[in-house]
């Protein structure tokens, strides 16, 4: 075998254990390009798991794994935690190779958080990804997790964050407030759903 095909496939393998998970192909190309980042994203993630998972975060938010406010904090506070660490470049790279994926994810009709991705999820994630890359730079740097949690909950909280409308049901809405009947959107990457703030 080939010396550089050989190193290509260790990268391949190392990158794969980096990210401490099944990766998104396009997740597993950013890692190859950025292994020792992949490597940091791990350790971080491991970190941020075991806050992410406190029941007070769904007492205090909401438990909307998929466009509600627990679905921006998971996007905001993993980002601003990675910032922490990793270069905001290498990192909003990372947030559009999983939105590729989630595209992915939705040809081929599988759900993430108990849905399937849509058009707003990937336009609401990216917003909230940038949100956290934001609060993960200066002066936060060496801000300690419950801390960092609690500075994030509090943005959410004041409105900075993006979340997808809903009315008092639970049911998705249009911005006029029309309920979105979403058998009509099977198998449609756009759906006309509403971002909102997050408060």
């Amino acid at each position: 075998m080939m010396p550089k095909l050989k190193i290509f496939l260790l990268l391949i393998s190392f990158s794969y254990c980096a990210l401490a998970q099944k990766p998104f192909k396009q997740e597993l190309w950013w890692s190859v390009g950025h292994p020792f980042a992949a490597l940091k994203v791990k350790k971080i993630k491991a970190k941020a798991d075991l806050i992410y998972d406190q029941p007070g975060i769904k007492d205090q938010l909401d438990n909307l794994s998929n466009g509600g406010k627990l679905d921006a904090f998971r996007h905001v506070f993993y980002m601003a935690a990675f910032a922490q660490k990793i270069k905001i470049k290498k990192l909003r790279k990372l947030g559009i190779a999983h939105e590729k994926g989630n595209y992915r994810q939705f040809l081929k009709r599988q759900n993430e958080n108990g849905e399937v991705p849509d058009s707003l999820s990937s336009v609401m994630d990216l917003y909230n990804n940038e949100l956290g890359l934001n609060i993960g730079g200066y002066p936060n740097k060496k801000m300690n997790l419950e801390t960092l949690k609690e500075l994030v909950i509090w943005k959410i909280k004041s409105g900075n964050a993006a979340i997808i409308k809903r009315n008092k049901q639970g049911l998705y809405v249009e911005c006029d407030d029309k309920i979105i009947d979403l058998q009509l959107y099977k198998g449609k990457w756009f759906v006309p759903k509403c971002l909102v703030p997050s408060n």
